[in-house]
């Protein structure tokens, strides 16, 4: 216990999923920190639930209360949105193939995008993201960053905007990744509620519709598919298994060559503002601590350990935070175009002096 609740590190769990162990105690290890981070676990001790998430609130405060402090934090420089998708933009569901999001968030990131660089980060096949969003002027990093790509037409925020940003540090992996995907779904099958997810550079194995008391059998089942794989690893999500290469590439590099990308060769020139909810995350968070620049927040209703600095409890206060954040920009453009207007509106009533000179 620390600070109050609970906390697995990252460091711990990737030792406890050492593909190489094969000790039924490290995956007995992961799905107790699956139960532990659950809502259900928190929802079945309430008291305890709102003690803690007390305790969490004050160290990581929610961003739409602290909005003006996040914005006078930015000090002028030109911020830069960063968005997960799954549980950030869109509902956690049972499905994943049917994660949609909703029209008005849709419009809200539209919006976002005319007045801050955008990209979307996710663990999906950017293919398979950009279905979901359907917003061309947006960046979109897919399978936790291993597969980038920039607006189709160029970017009105890069200084070079006519240069294609493509970026896959990961491409000699994928006749592998198709390989234990392939293998993977033969080895899940006989798992009700499994499901096994090709997100091109990585894959995922989703817990979500399995049974709880089959965790443990799902995740043996994984793990003996890939222990002839080590040049492949694995990492928890929520309710899900994530195998990717063990190149070192995550969505905390996946931000820094974006920014990069931007034309911003100094960290210092810019203010990212990276919003997720899942330990993949992480990567990103841990970035900007590290550097101390920008600001992480993390979408979570339960107290969980983070390098996020701010919280948001769900995809509707997301939306509502970058809505301010459209407000917040827009403001000094309306007060130009009104002060413009009333100029324009200034009649100028000749004297009697100026119409002898005009006469």
């Amino acid at each position: 216990m620390t600070s109050g609740y609970m906390t697995i590190s990252r460091k711990k769990l990737l030792h406890n999923l050492d593909i190489n162990g094969g000790s039924t105690e490290r995956i007995n290890t992961w799905v107790d920190s699956m139960r532990a981070s659950s809502p259900t676990h928190y929802k079945s001790n309430p008291s305890l639930a709102q003690d803690h998430l007390k305790s969490w609130m004050l160290q990581h405060p929610s961003a739409l209360d602290m909005f003006e402090q996040i914005t006078k934090a930015s000090k002028g420089k030109p911020i830069v949105m960063f968005l997960d998708y799954d549980g950030t933009l869109s509902p956690i569901v049972n499905d994943p193939d049917r994660a949609f999001m909703s029209d008005d968030m849709r419009e809200t990131v539209r919006k976002l995008a005319r007045y801050f660089p955008t990209a979307i980060v996710s663990g999906r096949c950017r293919d398979k993201v950009y279905n979901f969003v359907r917003l061309p002027e947006l960046y979109y990093a897919g399978s936790h960053g291993m597969d980038i790509k920039g607006p189709s037409k160029g970017s009105q925020y890069k200084k070079n905007a006519h240069e294609s940003v493509l970026c896959q540090p990961a491409c000699e992996f994928l006749p592998m990744i198709d390989e234990v995907y392939t293998a993977l779904l033969e080895k899940t099958r006989s798992t009700p509620g499994a499901k096994v997810e090709n997100n091109k550079f990585c894959l995922s194995v989703h817990f979500r519709c399995v049974e709880e008391k089959k965790w443990s059998e799902l995740a043996q089942k994984v793990r003996s598919v890939l222990k002839d794989y080590p040049e492949l690893k694995l990492a928890q999500g929520r309710k899900v298994l994530e195998i990717r290469p063990t190149i070192k590439w995550d969505k905390g590099k996946a931000l820094e060559f974006l920014v990069e990308s931007l034309g911003y060769t100094n960290f210092d020139e810019v203010f990212p503002v990276y919003i997720g909810d899942d330990r993949t995350d992480e990567d990103a968070f841990k970035v900007l601590r590290e550097r101390g620049q920008g600001i992480g927040i993390l979408v979570s209703k339960i107290p969980k350990e983070t390098n996020a600095s701010y919280s948001l409890q769900e995809p509707s206060e997301v939306m509502k935070f970058l809505q301010r954040l459209v407000d917040w920009k827009q403001l000094p453009i309306r007060r130009q175009f009104r002060i413009k207007r009333r100029l324009e509106g200034v009649k100028i009533i000749p004297t009697p002096t100026d119409q002898i000179c005009l006469g």
